[in-house]
């Protein structure tokens, strides 16, 4: 990728600039009252040296300016062209060189702008080492270079070091550091079959990875793709300031055409004053801060997002967030970790309750469900050794488990397995929470209950919505209606829908655009796809990682914090003020000199200066704010803790 500051049209820029201040240098040399030798010089050289910046500056303008004659396109570099041509023509060598140089030096700091976005991006790819060690079947360690792994090898990751490409975690324990990816600033802790990304940092201990992605198609490298490939989906108000443009220019052009002849014409005016005063209208004409306005914002703005782990697919999902009204939002792995957790444990009978927990996570360990995995979790949380022998063990679709630990048969799962007089004795299930039984033939009986652990930050995110004035909020899942509530109520939705299938969802999506207008949606990745794409912006979270989820969402938060949603509104919200500002500050400056140009106030000079450099130097550098900017999104109270699982 060539720098802007080492292309021709930069070289053309200098040598221009060279010239222009050396003319300024002369001329202010040759005016001074007592300057030995200034007598004996003619004023020609100053003359030759404005030429000479004229030449070299228009140099970049001059070829595209005669293809767009030729296409009767009134486009920039046209009217600067005739611009520069005609000051020379008049004997204005100042202005043509004023003109050719600063408006050369406009255009090259646009550049120099969105080549900084661009590059922010690109430089993302550069974390990610060019050198892998990679592990042999015989325990030898050779160093080869990254784009020659493939898919199963092993490499080694020091700690210190980043992850070449992306994989899982063979051996090794260690706290990798992932804000390159999902943006959050802490180390998550890394275990065997746990996923890691490239360009991710190895913090404390080695790990050898399994390769699941070669290097051009890692995380990373999607992410640097999509980002630039959103860079050409141009935002509806992008496309409306360049129609804007396409009519306003001829415009303004005719108008200066005719405060050049009118005048002279018909109300005896000095026709080469009235030239110049087109000439300088003409150049004001020039919609070139306009056009920039929202395209410059808007790069700044996806490469900010991008580097905060918030990847937009481009400016018109970025404006259609900040006109969001409603919003829908999943349950099971958006509100909530979408990991089964036992809140409850009771126990009944003549065995002691350690024993019979104990006894059944041994039994559920050879299982693998969500609800045995949980159970599993909680008994190993509370220091419990699993029993050492499992004589049988039989799965039972649907229902749960039976088998035999320490000469000891046991039935753990649904009331239907268990019997109801085991259910009897424990009560209805409270609401919103999932109960499974266990019986064992020695006359113990126990219940545990679960439900989906919520996060902790989201009813802070529902708060959060509310404060950018997006209501109602609404809760969509399948799950039942208790459970529903019961998450709806705890975080503050506006309204709750339950026992929704995909078709549901989308149906209630299509009812809230219907009413509202502008509705997002917020999912955990492809099973929410359907709702998602009939959204007016389809949000899922927890997306690195995921080829798919990323495809699926038109924005798409690599880290698993809501906390990303608040921040990308808020960007939304500030990327549009941004551009109102640069198109208000754009089309005033050109209206206030437009009059002064017809009314012999401002000079060609003032005008390519203000109207121009000016314009165009003030919306760039108001643009770039939006990259500075740091990100608002802040760790959540679960996650303020040593590095930990997924």
């Amino acid at each position: 990728m060539t720098s802007p500051w080492r292309t021709p049209f930069a070289r053309n820029t200098y040598l221009a600039g060279a010239f222009w201040g050396a003319g300024l240098a002369l001329s202010w040399w040759l005016n001074l009252p007592d300057t030995p030798g200034a007598l004996h010089l003619r004023r020609d050289p100053v003359g030759l040296l404005y030429l000479a910046a004229s030449v070299f500056g228009g140099r970049n303008f001059f070829g595209a300016g005669w293809r767009a004659a030729r296409a009767l396109k009134l486009d920039m570099n046209f009217l600067m062209s005739i611009a520069i041509v005609a000051a020379l023509a008049v004997g204005e060598s100042f202005e043509a060189a004023t003109i050719a140089f600063l408006f050369s030096m406009a255009e090259l700091l646009e550049r120099f702008a969105v080549d900084r976005g661009r590059r922010a991006i690109g430089r993302l790819l550069e974390l990610a080492p060019d050198i892998a060690d990679r592990v042999h079947r015989d325990g030898r360690v050779e160093r080869v270079p990254t784009a020659s792994l493939e898919i199963a090898d092993i490499i080694r990751v020091r700690p210190g070091d980043r992850i070449p490409t992306d994989g899982r975690v063979v051996t090794g324990t260690s706290a990798v550091n992932e804000a390159t990816i999902t943006g959050e600033s802490l180390p998550r802790l890394k275990e065997p079959g746990d996923s890691v990304f490239a360009g991710t940092l190895n913090t404390e201990g080695s790990l050898d990875i399994e390769v699941t992605a070669d290097a051009k198609h890692s995380t990373l490298a999607r992410i640097v793709e999509l980002v630039r490939a959103a860079e050409s989906r141009r935002a509806p108000v992008e496309a409306q300031v360049q129609r804007f443009a396409r009519v306003y220019t001829p415009i303004v052009a005719s108008l200066a055409v005719l405060t050049a002849a009118v005048p002279p014409l018909f109300f005896g005016g000095d026709g080469l004053d009235w030239f110049v005063r087109g000439i300088t209208l003409l150049v004001i004409a020039c919609p070139c801060a306009l056009v920039i306005a929202t395209p410059i914002t808007m790069v700044s703005a996806l490469t900010s997002a991008a580097r905060h782990g918030v990847l937009i697919k481009g400016g018109i999902f970025l404006e259609a967030l900040s006109q969001v009204r409603a919003f829908a939002i999943d349950k099971t792995g958006t509100l909530t970790t979408g990991t089964l957790v036992v809140t409850e444990f009771q126990h009944s009978g003549p065995t002691a309750p350690e024993l019979l927990l104990a006894r059944v996570a041994t039994l559920e360990a050879r299982s693998e469900h969500a609800v045995a995995a949980a159970i599993v979790a909680y008994a190993t949380s509370r220091g419990l050794q699993l029993a050492p022998a499992v004589q049988t063990f039989t799965s039972i679709a649907g229902r749960g488990v039976r088998g035999r630990v320490d000469d000891v048969e046991l039935a753990i799962g649904t009331e239907d397995l268990v019997g109801d007089l085991t259910v009897k004795r424990w009560g209805p299930p409270a609401p919103g929470s999932l109960r499974v039984y266990a019986q064992s033939d020695d006359g113990a009986s126990g219940v545990f209950v679960l439900r989906d652990e919520l996060r902790a930050e989201s009813a802070a995110f529902v708060r959060d919505l509310h404060a950018a004035g997006i209501r109602p909020v609404v809760l969509l899942t399948g799950d039942s209606a208790a459970t529903a509530d019961l998450v709806g109520n705890e975080v503050g939705v506006d309204e709750i829908r339950s026992r929704l299938l995909p078709e549901d969802k989308v149906r209630a999506i299509r009812e809230l655009r219907a009413k509202y207008g502008s509705v997002a949606m917020l999912g955990d990745g492809v099973n929410d796809a359907p709702a998602l794409a009939e959204s007016s912006v389809g949000l899922a979270m927890g997306a690195a990682g995921s080829p798919a989820t990323i495809e699926a969402a038109d924005i798409a938060l690599m880290g698993d914090d809501l906390a990303g949603v608040p921040y990308a509104i808020d960007l939304a919200h500030r990327t549009r003020r941004t551009i109102r500002f640069n198109i208000g500050c754009a089309l005033g400056l050109k209206f206030i000199l437009a009059v002064g140009a017809i009314g012999g106030v401002v000079s060609l000079a003032v005008a390519v200066l203000l109207g121009d450099v000016g314009g165009s130097v003030l919306v760039t550098l108001n643009a770039l704010r939006l990259a500075r900017r740091p990100s608002a999104v802040t760790p959540s109270p679960a996650s303020v803790r040593p590095p930990h699982r997924r």
